[in-house]
């Protein structure tokens, strides 16, 4: 194994199965992707023309039903996957329903791809970006380093969530109350972080004798960039990037809580507690709209969290304990 993905590779690899951090992390985002994956059967849609990305509504009261409401309206017309082990046939919200009779287990379950989609895409988005503006200033230095600093330096001086807010109003004429006006505002404003880690990585990496040694070879700076200098500097970009899988998903909910996302009743975790606003006082009789929702959240965030601080213990010891 070590041999055919290399000593580094295979030192991540091991640690990762044996530190107890990423095995909780592990187990936790497989336990996310078992429902994203299973979605169809855990929350079947009410017929087989619904746009699954909208929560199905049992009618339109302002008033939340409490866990264990049997559906009236839009039920599934499937046997409930928990049929085989009780023999009820009937529907009900397992989890109750928010504000307008929006379906909270559904809204979980089918929110869990939303999370996944749209923080993959904001973070693979942003690494790319950052990547590569951290890997031409670190490398060439002198005036193009100024060049792409400053740059990074413009972005930084906005405060992110305003910033965020600003272009995503300015995107929904443009892509509608989609996934998209969020997305694009996250990784225009998310790329920073990786350009300026990956930079200081690369200045270190740029000076060691094997990299010296391919330049006086003759090969080419793309050649040495991507075979020797960024394979050695990417490790803590990676455990960046597992943290922010989690940071990004609360910032997309962030937005879709204060209205600034998806269109209304869209299977989004934020888009969930937004409908709790107007029930604020009353959490101690409808504590289910914003626990349940709140606990994805949380839960997600965690197990990205414990991966990022597995990943960090693992490649370097000695940050053991300290934030990236």
């Amino acid at each position: 194994m070590e041999r055919l993905v290399g000593p580094e590779w295979y030192r991540l690899l091991k640690g990762l199965v044996t530190n107890p951090l990423s095995v909780a992390g592990i187990v936790i985002l497989f336990g996310f992707i078992f429902m994203a994956v299973m979605a169809p059967v855990l929350a079947p849609a009410p017929d087989p023309n619904w746009n699954t990305s909208l929560i199905p509504r049992d009618g339109y009261k302002p008033e939340p039903k409490p866990p264990g409401t049997p559906w009236k309206l839009n039920a599934p017309q499937t046997q409930p996957f928990w049929y085989s082990l009780t023999g009820n046939e009937e529907w009900v919200h397992l989890l109750g329903t928010t504000s307008g009779q929006y379906d909270i287990w559904y809204g979980i379950i089918w929110g869990t791809r939303t999370a996944l989609f749209a923080g993959s895409v904001v973070v693979l988005a942003s690494a790319a970006i950052g990547i590569l503006v951290g890997s031409v200033a670190g490398f060439y230095g002198g005036w193009v380093d100024e060049v792409l600093m400053r740059i990074v330096e413009i972005f930084i001086v906005f405060p992110g969530l305003v910033a965020v807010l600003v272009l995503s109003s300015i995107l929904i004429p443009i892509f509608g109350r989609s996934l998209w006006p969020a997305i694009i505002a996250l990784t225009v404003f998310g790329w920073m972080g990786y350009a300026r880690l990956l930079r200081g990585d690369i200045l270190t990496n740029k000076e060691r004798d094997y990299v010296l040694a391919s330049k006086a070879s003759g090969a080419k700076d793309m050649h040495i960039i991507t075979r020797h200098v960024l394979p050695n500097a990417i490790f803590p970009t990676l455990v960046f990037l597992s943290l922010d899988m989690g940071a990004i998903v609360i910032a997309f909910a962030t937005l879709s809580f204060l209205g600034v996302g998806v269109e209304v009743g869209y299977a989004d975790w934020g888009q969930i507690v937004s409908f709790a606003r107007d029930w604020i006082l009353t959490l101690d009789q409808h504590w289910y709209i914003v626990l349940f929702p709140g606990l994805a959240l949380l839960l997600y965030g965690l197990g990205w969290n414990l991966l990022g601080d597995a990943l960090r213990d693992i490649l370097d010891p000695k940050l053991r304990g300290k934030t990236v």
